[in-house]
């Protein structure tokens, strides 16, 4: 019989090249007993069953030929959310909660400008309207979900061109009881009803250039291709949302797009392009810009903030 400490030591040992040897052994063992982390470390002379040491001997393999841990796991957490996620869908990063905040922080500013109470419903407040967002290639929801978990009352539109995301993140709506998201399969703007018009459409979309390196490290050749890379060093889809997002929002409406942390200045560069003003880029815990945006304005006034 093998010991929880036993099995955690063996782990770590056949995981010494990860960085995060030992957290990604405590997780696989507390996810194979269905435990908590916590309860390892206060059980660790308890003994596994064979089942149990089979179980998580596999998933260890798995890990050291390079799976990350949430396919192994089929969860991920973002922002305050446990998301189920699949080989189908891109995993949730923290730096994309950036997104997240800025959006809910944009939906008070907006609340607060003149002119947005046309937005309001009955329940709501003038500083707080009820927006209409779109999350354009949603992947596992984690965007759309993480929104509509902190603004009940907002309408949301998510978006995917794969059939098979959109049931991860349907999935994951009804796991979490945020069933108000509407989702739709399609190609970015290209997939959000005709008649609407939005207050602010949100992206994450591919940003990796197909001859970078990096595609070749750690858990990304596990992820889905079509998630990651796009043509034109990168830059071909986020082109295409600016292109086309100014005929989706409305006047003042807001466009936030998450890319590489060297895309800064050529995103800026589409967004005035594309007629959009006060644009400007916001960065990330590392300090890398990282996400950037900008208000669409009809008249073609483009400005940087």
């Amino acid at each position: 019989m093998v010991s929880i400490r036993q099995a955690l030591d063996q782990a770590v040992s056949a995981l010494k090249t990860s960085d995060s040897a030992k957290l990604d052994a405590d997780v696989l063992l507390a996810f194979v007993l269905h435990k908590t982390r916590s309860y390892l470390f206060s059980h660790a002379d308890t003994d596994l069953s064979e089942d149990q040491h089979a179980v998580f001997e596999a998933l260890v393999v798995r890990r050291a030929a390079g799976e990350p841990v949430a396919y192994l796991t089929g969860q991920r957490g973002f922002w305050t959310l446990d998301l189920k996620v699949t080989p189908a869908v891109l995993i949730p990063r923290p730096e994309t909660e950036l997104l997240v905040e800025l959006a809910l922080n944009l939906g008070l500013e907006m609340g607060q400008e003149t002119g947005q109470i046309m937005n309001r419903e009955p329940g709501t407040s003038r500083a707080d309207p009820a927006l209409t967002v779109a999350d354009l290639g949603t992947g596992s929801g984690a965007i759309a979900l993480a929104l509509a978990s902190e603004r009940a009352h907002w309408h949301i539109y998510a978006t995917d061109r794969s059939e098979q995301a959109l049931q991860v993140a349907r999935d994951n709506a009804v796991q979490l009881n945020l069933t108000q998201v509407k989702f739709s399969v399609g190609d970015w703007c290209e997939a959000l009803p005709a008649d609407t018009r939005f207050d602010m459409i949100i992206s994450n979309p591919p940003y990796i250039d197909a001859g970078d390196p990096h595609l070749e490290l750690g858990g990304l050749p596990f992820e889905p291709r079509t998630a990651l890379v796009a043509d034109s060093r990168g830059l071909s889809d986020l082109a295409t949302i600016c292109q086309q997002a100014g005929h989706k929002l409305r006047e003042d409406g807001y466009l936030l797009l998450e890319h590489g942390y060297q895309q800064g200045a050529e995103v800026r560069a589409l967004l005035a392009t594309a007629g959009f003003r006060k644009v400007r880029s916001e960065c990330d815990l590392a300090g890398h810009e990282r996400v950037t945006l900008g208000q669409f304005a009809e008249s073609g006034e483009n400005t940087y903030a």
